[in-house]
């Protein structure tokens, strides 16, 4: 028997041009410029103002740049080496070159390379590619599987699987250095373990402390895991400094490159006598319009009877004026959005001291300016903004506060700082508990308990005590 029912439930829709507009805030300022170069190629309604060239720039020589002819007689008698002569005449600074300047390649790139000699789909070995964008200096992963998935469906415009994600991620893993791609320093460790050619006692004992063993381990529970794995003091000592001589970390991109050479910033931060400006690095905004005239143009030659040929001029003199707007929408939300965090934190932007980062979520900024929160965290995502005092990540500035004695809120990453500067202050033979680090916080200030400490010392991929005096 046929029966309606008649029902009624919300459902929340997202529209094609609200990914687009997302994937525009989440793109920095190179991506940004390849977008609209793009755009420019494939919608001829959308043009570009041309750029003047500064006179200053003009090549042609003028008469007071212009020096008399000297004869070789001149300086024959002229102290000065040969090579100082030379060197002068293509160097400006004063300072000779003394070694060639080396063409280093990251981590990612050298990843990237080892894919293209891998035989996998070129599906997979996009989303590979983007999966090893996203690791952090250190060569780890930050994100779960869902979240990359999310993230990469918006970037795509197309729904990825989390198994898709899984199985690229796994071809990640698979690549040198050993370790790229995991998640943790225990994963980085099994994974150099399992790759070492020899499998003597101390390697079998270190896998086994690792891969079954792990949470004693880090309470250095030696002696009940000796007794309870029936292994010899001899033998757990040497698969201890075995898992020491491990990389713990895949790769140590700060140290191996200068960030402020290879980074663009989005954002410029000056600071003039306390007073803060906030800027964009390079606004696209007035550079780009939408070819009025040639629609026009083309709108009086087309014959209305063609009607494919109507609607695709029209689709895309509305895609141009969707994409000029979508521009001048992104960069005011940037400012907007930059001018409300340097007020929050602006005792952080005078110092530049990570002491007087406040707490703040992305839930502060929305209620201010009432965007949504996924604006806000879309625009300040891959973003970088340069400072007097260097160039910071733009997410690194949101964290959750703690209380400390006097009851004033307290930034974690303030917390974080303070634990790791007592870290590296600590004798090496003889490192610091998590009890000590307690007591120690708390004659500074910072009234809070052991598993905050030890939960913070985890985030920052510190080992325990016991840990780093064996490795010290």
């Amino acid at each position: 028997m046929l029966q309606q029912v008649q029902s009624q439930r919300q459902q929340m829709r997202i529209f094609p041009q609200q990914i687009q507009l997302l994937n525009l805030f989440y793109l920095n300022s190179l991506e940004l410029q390849q977008r609209i170069k793009n755009e420019l190629e494939e919608n001829p309604f959308i043009d570009a103002h041309e750029e003047k060239i500064d006179e200053e720039y003009d090549t042609k020589p003028s008469k007071e740049n212009t020096q008399d002819f000297e004869s070789p007689e001149e300086n024959m008698y002229d102290d000065r080496s040969d090579y100082k002569l030379d060197n002068q005449y293509y160097f400006n600074s004063e300072t000779p070159i003394h070694a060639p300047i080396v063409n280093k390649t990251t981590f990612r790139e050298d990843a990237k390379q080892q894919l293209q000699l891998l035989n996998i789909n070129e599906n997979d070995k996009e989303i590979a590619e983007y999966i090893i964008d996203i690791l952090n200096s250190n060569g780890f992963m930050d994100k779960q599987p869902d979240e990359i998935a999310d993230s990469i469906s918006f970037y795509f415009e197309r729904i990825i699987e989390v198994e898709t994600i899984q199985r690229a991620l796994a071809i990640v893993q698979s690549l040198d250095p050993v370790g790229i791609g995991v998640y943790n320093i225990r994963e980085c460790l099994l994974l150099q373990l399992h790759n070492m050619s020899s499998k003597g006692p101390s390697v079998q004992c270190a896998i086994l402390l690792l891969k079954d063993h792990y949470n004693d381990l880090m309470r250095c529970q030696f002696k009940e895991l000796s007794r309870k794995l029936k292994i010899a003091d001899a033998e757990m000592k040497a698969a201890l400094n075995l898992i020491g001589r491990l990389k713990f970390h895949p790769v140590n991109e700060i140290h191996q490159y200068d960030s402020k050479q290879t980074i663009i910033p989005d954002f410029i931060i000056t600071n003039s006598e306390d007073n803060i400006q906030v800027s964009l690095y390079s606004s696209k905004a007035d550079s780009i319009f939408v070819n009025q005239s040639l629609y026009n143009q083309l709108s009086n030659q087309i014959n209305h009877k063609d009607k494919a040929a109507y609607q695709y001029v029209k689709n895309k003199l509305t895609g141009a004026q969707w994409f000029v707007n979508a521009i001048k929408d992104r960069e005011n939300n940037m400012l907007r959005i930059m001018q409300c965090i340097v007020t929050l934190q602006c005792e952080y932007f005078i110092h530049g001291d990570i002491k007087y980062l406040k707490p703040m979520v992305l839930r502060n900024i929305s209620e201010k300016l009432g965007l949504d929160v996924a604006t806000i965290s879309r625009i300040t995502g891959n973003k970088y903004a340069d400072t007097p005092f260097g160039l910071i990540y733009l997410k690194k500035l949101f964290s959750e506060g703690i209380a400390d004695k006097s009851g004033e809120i307290v930034s974690n990453k303030v917390i974080q700082s303070v634990i790791m500067d007592t870290i590296e202050s600590e004798t090496k033979n003889n490192p610091l508990t998590d009890l000590e680090l307690v007591n120690l916080l708390s004659l500074k200030g910072y009234n809070i308990a052991r598993r905050t400490v030890t939960k913070y010392r985890q985030q920052m991929q510190v080992p325990i005590s016991q840990i780093r005096a064996v490795w010290a």
